[in-house]
């Protein structure tokens, strides 16, 4: 205890005034009683660091260089094997490339005088009963992968709807888009103009149809000139065949278009698989087919839904057409080095 002393004068006498203070109000007191921690250097061997510092600082240590630095790693784990730079592989191409047009018949012609759209019938009976079709040279080449997922798939609806539920929607499937095309084929030939008719309510066309009309109305509009209908296209020097769907000016540009059904979106041209490699087979042909007297360049897809939801519309090219008509005259060789031509016919013609 500290004691402090002051002197009151009251009057003439001198009265001493005491006050007394703990210690505890002075921090300081507590703080040098306080233990004194160890540092965490305390434990370096303080002469060896200063050796390693004075050794690295050294002027006396030759300085490095990357070649020496090299020539180390080289003694130490051997010289560097620099790998060879990977060739970019170059694309494949057909050992034929067949012209895709047709030299002897002009690109563009004028439009034919008014009348029904072209429907050539298939005569299998003329000498075509071994002529593939392009929808059965593509079966039969399908890539390892595209036949794993195609299989999985199978396997996957079957163990769902069973072998009969399997069969019974496979067939659905198939008669829902033959009417979808005979609709279509009626309104395409029809005399009045597309943007005039109500599609979905037409009287002629099916309950099983009117969905898939209606995802397409909006296509249907921008479509004139039609010049073929479910017509069937030949290239003899190829021998193949197939049936175009249609053959008519979208937005003004003269192309094959090839209509088809999904029941799931297909925004992208990637999602359509190798339809555009049919399409490009059958511009092939009637580039070459006498019974045609113009020419085709370009193609479009169009996946109507049965909901009625808008139609995709995907758009092919010249430049693209090109590039699927190379890859179709692959499929095709191997399709010709399989044997396969010799076989019989069971798919669809398409």
């Amino acid at each position: 205890m500290f004691v402090l002393s002051r002197v009151l004068f009251a009057g003439s006498v001198m009265v001493p005034e005491c006050t007394s203070l703990t210690a505890c109000h002075f921090s300081a007191v507590h703080r040098l009683s306080s233990p004194r921690r160890n540092s965490p250097y305390s434990s370096v061997d303080s002469e060896r660091y200063s050796s390693l510092v004075k050794s690295v600082m050294s002027s006396k240590v030759s300085a490095q260089t990357p070649e020496s630095l090299q020539a180390e790693d080289d003694q130490v784990y051997g010289p560097v094997v620099k790998a060879q730079t990977p060739s970019r592989t170059e694309p494949r191409l057909p050992k034929t490339l067949h012209p895709f047009l047709n030299p002897e018949r002009a690109a563009e012609a004028e439009e034919p005088d008014a009348g029904p759209p072209a429907r050539i019938l298939l005569n299998r009976g003329r000498g075509r009963s071994s002529t593939p079709s392009v929808s059965r040279i593509l079966q039969q080449t399908l890539s390892p992968e595209q036949i794993f997922y195609l299989e999985r798939w199978k396997r996957r609806m079957i163990a769902e709807l069973g072998e009969l539920g399997f069969k019974e929607y496979s067939q659905n499937i198939f008669r829902q888009g033959k009417v979808f095309h005979s609709a279509l084929e009626d309104i395409l030939t029809s005399a009045e103009t597309l943007r005039d008719r109500n599609l979905s309510e037409a009287p002629e066309c099916p309950a099983e149809a009117q969905g898939y009309i209606q995802s397409v109305s909006h296509i249907l509009e921008d479509v004139r000139a039609v010049r073929a209908v479910e017509s069937t296209v030949q290239h003899a020097a190829l021998n193949y065949l197939g049936i175009v769907d249609c053959v008519a000016r979208y937005r003004g540009v003269l192309c094959v278009i090839d209509w088809k059904t999904s029941e799931k979106p297909k925004p992208f041209l990637s999602n359509t698989y190798d339809n555009p490699l049919q399409v490009a087979a059958y511009a092939g042909a009637l580039n070459s087919d006498d019974n045609y007297k113009y020419q085709v360049e370009n193609g479009l897809i169009v996946v109507a839904y049965k909901d009625g939801s808008p139609a995709h519309a995907h758009q092919i090219n010249s430049e693209l057409m090109s590039e699927y008509w190379k890859t179709w005259l692959l499929r095709l060789e191997e399709f010709k080095e399989l044997g396969s031509s010799a076989s019989s016919d069971t798919s669809p013609v398409k």
